[in-house]
Parts: C-alpha cells; structure tokens; sequence
C-alpha cells in the first residue's frame, strides 16, 4: 500500500523532469539526472537530492548552477549543500560558475566569500582563480565586475601580491581594468601603510591614461596627508576642483584631520566653516569632521576650546557619539581635570550614549597615574558588570598601573589568570611587566615571564628583546645580553622558514 503510495508520486516527478528535457532526442543520464535535480531543487526536496547525491559530478553541479543563473538564492543554496558532503569536492570551475552567477546577482558578499575560502583555506592561488574565471566567463555571460571582486577579495584576504598579479595578467591578455578594482589596491597598500609602493601604482595608472574619480583623488589626498605633506593635498584638492570633481565628505575630512595632526588648528576650523562654500553647497560638516578638530584642540590642550565644539555639534543638529565624549574625556583626565572628565561621563550616560572599552581604559589609565587604586578598581568592576568587555589594551593599562602603584605581586598574578585564561593576544602586557621586573632586578622573575611566553604560545616582539637585552646591560651582564640577540636572530630565522 504504501509502495503504491509512493510510486505515482514520484514517477510523476521524473516524469516532469522527462517533459523539461524534451529537446534531447536520446536523453543520457546525465541529462536525466540534470532534470530531474532541477525540479527537485526548485521544490527543495533535499531528501530526493540526498539519494541521487552519489551520482553528482562537477560538470552536473555545473549545469545545474548556471540553470538557476536567474534564481541566485537557490543556485548558491545548492552549491553550499554540494559544500556539505563528505564524498564530494568541488572543482574550480564549480566555483567559478557560482562566483560569476553571484556577482551577476550583485551579491558580491557571497562571492567574495567563496573567493575567499578558494585563496585563504584551498590555496588555490590567485591567478589559478583568474583563469577560472576567464574560463568561465563567456559560458556565464558575466561582466567585467567579477575581475573587480577578485582584486578586492586578494586585498580583504591579505594576498597583496596576489592582487597586483591579478591585475597585471588582466593587462596581458587585454582585458579593461576598470579604475575600481585599481582604487581598492591603491586602498589597501595605503592600509598597510606602503606609501612608496602606492605613488609607484598610481603613476603606473596614469600613465595607462585612466582618469581619476574622486575615490582615487581621496586616496592620494590621503596618501598626502599620511606624509604630512599638506599644501600638496590642498593642491590636489584644488586638482579636484579643476577637473570637475566635486570632493565630498571625506575629502574634506582628511585634509581637516591632516591638519589637525601637524597642528594647524586654524586651517582646520577655516576649512570646517567654509566646507559648503567649497563644495558648491554639496558637502556639510558631520561628526567625523567635528571629531577631527575636537580631538585636535584635546592634544594641544585645549579642551575648554574642544568642548564648545561639542556645544555647537548640538546647536546645528549634528548628534555626538561615544568617540566626541571619549576624545573630550581623554582630554581632560591629559590635564589632570578628572572631575570634568567624569562629569562628561555622566552627561553622556544622560544623552543616551553608553560609555565604551575606550572611555573605561582611559579614565582606569588615568585613575592609575594619580595613584587612586580604590577608584581603578571600582571602575573595572563597574565596566565588566555592565558587560563591557575588556581588551588587550585594559590588560596592558592595569599591568603598568599595578606596577607603577608598587603592586608588582599582584600585576603578575592577574597576568597569569588572564594567561590561563587565554585572554591575552599580544606581548604588550608581558613587556610591561619585563620591564618591571628589571626596574626591581629581578632577573629571575623576568626570565620566568618570558619562558611563560614561549609556553603559552605568545612570540615576543623587538620590545621585549630589546627590555631583556636593555636590562642584562644595565645588569653589567654583557653575555647575558649577547645571548638574547642571538635568541633572537634564531627566533626570526625560524620563522622565516
């Protein structure tokens, strides 16, 4: 009964996959698994698909994704199901036809991802991918947008070179790089603060004869401002303006902050108040601008000056964040006015804003320098009971504030429970208390810190090296210190390797 249940069901259902299949005069089972995949899938009777699963192979995964080429949300739910199975693997042209059908579908998301976990987890390198896709792309009436999104996924994914690579193949076999793709690299080498390699890159563009848009434009006013060199970046901005680009926020902004980091406080406010005028009343200051010359006026001291900024962010409506009140407070906990600082707290509690890891640190960071431990440690209560997570940073903060306070004891006690507990990601806190630990030439102590190191898993950087041979020096131990070079010639060799 229940065979004859069943039965009817699904020969109806292989059935319609027959019907679709209509043009193939001497169907092969390749095409009859391809139908018959299709209409389960479009039905989602994964169960169905389970039980023809064994018969899959790449080049029917294949069809069947570039038949749901107009149903993306299917096609990618079929390849993660594909993804899922022990038995199968999928091929680089699986991949590729996905990533094309994805961006087609502007889901760049998802095919960076897949981009990504090709790269990063396969190691299949970059311009493998590169072929893949140019294989691909015909038969997936794609666009050049998918050369686009493998430049950004080697740049979100670390694979510099890959990147550039990319590019340069793209170049040799004729293919247009479109001033996108040329923009993110720009992007990235800034990010990894390789600013020779990016005036190497952008005179390699213009001599292609690209023109500039106005992301390449803020990348080189950027650059610019990164070298301090800040008449060139109005130059290029005034270049802009020539060119018929309109600069927009974060044009401005850039400039404002460069000039606020070499301490021109009065160009800034200039550019702040006249920002619409020069922008053809395209472009208002917003609260990245505002933070920008507030946290400039907080470095130079003058958070009376600061703090009226803030006063007049309200006035014309452009609302304060938590980063506005952590600048204000670091200001005033800098010049030794706690009170004011606390009375911000407060006042930005009121406005709704709940004080972040960064406000915490520093108000604990200051508490600390005053020598007010009983009001440290009610804080670092107070901010791990209102969930607040500590970093790496809160650690370092009470490791130098322990031991500035004379509690050494105690700084390296915390140091071992965060230790065990996993906590600690960086060599920052254990160079701290290194340092501490020769201060009190406690040789032994620092020796123990720094094999606690090795054992948890934490490399020591140059400070450390640098604290432990500084110390054996002072020490008279020149052996000693002779020794920890050498460990440390030995330590980046391995890693070379």
């Amino acid at each position: 009964m229940f065979l004859s249940f069943c039965l009817p069901k699904r020969s109806t259902l292989i059935g319609r996959a027959f019907h679709i299949g209509k043009q193939f005069s001497n169907p092969n089972t390749e095409d009859i698994f391809f139908r018959a995949i299709c209409v389960y899938l479009k039905q989602r009777r994964w169960k169905l698909l389970e039980q023809m699963s064994p018969s899959l192979t790449n080049s029917l995964v294949c069809r069947v994704i570039h038949e749901f080429r107009n149903s993306s949300h299917l096609a990618l739910e079929f390849y993660n199901w594909i993804g899922e199975k022990k038995r199968f693997s999928h091929s680089l042209e699986s991949c590729c036809t996905v990533i094309q059908l994805l961006v087609n579908s502007r889901r760049f998301d998802d095919a960076l991802a897949i981009m990504g976990n090709l790269i990063c987890e396969s190691g299949v390198p970059p311009l493998e991918v590169l072929e893949g896709l140019i294989n691909s792309y015909e038969g997936c009436d794609s666009s050049p947008a998918v050369f686009d999104a493998l430049v950004r996924a080697c740049t979100q994914f670390g694979a510099t070179d890959g990147a550039y690579e990319v590019i340069k193949k793209l170049r040799m076999e004729g293919v247009w790089v479109t001033i996108h793709a040329w923009n993110n690299f720009l992007g990235h080498l800034l990010k990894l603060n390789e600013i020779d390699r990016f005036w190497k890159v952008y005179k390699e563009i213009i001599s292609y004869g690209y023109i500039e848009n106005v992301y390449t434009f803020n990348l080189v006013v950027l650059a610019l401002c990164k070298e301090c060199r800040l008449l060139e970046a109005i130059s290029a901005f005034y270049r802009m303006l020539k060119n018929e680009i309109w600069p927009n926020i974060v044009t401005f902004n850039m400039i404002i902050d460069g000039a606020c980091k070499m301490g021109d406080l009065e160009l800034s406010l200039k550019l702040m108040r006249k920002m619409e005028v020069m922008s053809g009343g395209s472009v208002q200051p917003n609260s990245v601008t505002y933070n920008c010359v507030i946290n400039g006026f907080c470095k130079i001291g003058s958070v009376a000056l600061a703090e009226e900024l803030l006063n007049e962010m309200a006035k014309v409506g452009i609302e304060s964040n938590e980063r506005t009140y952590a600048t204000l407070i670091d200001g005033y906990a800098r010049g030794g006015s706690l009170d004011e600082a606390f009375k911000l707290c407060n006042e930005m509690v009121e406005r709704g804003l709940i004080p972040n890891t960064v406000v915490y640190n520093t108000v604990i960071h200051w508490l600390y320098k005053e020598g007010d431990m009983e009001g440290a440690s009610f804080l670092l209560s107070d901010m791990i009971d209102k969930y607040i997570c500590p970093d790496q940073f809160t650690y370092s903060i009470l490791a130098k504030g322990l031991c500035r306070n004379g509690y050494v004891t105690e700084a390296l006690k915390l140091n071992n429970q965060l230790m065990e507990k996993k906590l600690i990601a960086d060599a920052f806190p254990h160079n701290i208390l290194i340092n501490y630990m020769f201060r009190n030439k406690n040789l032994a102590g620092a020796k123990q810190l720094l094999g606690s190191m090795f054992v948890h898993g934490l490399m020591p950087d140059l400070v450390t090296y640098g604290s432990l041979i500084d110390g054996y020096c002072k020490e008279g131990n020149v052996e000693g210190a002779v020794q920890v070079y050498d460990g440390m010639i030995k330590v980046e060799e391995n890693l070379t390797w």
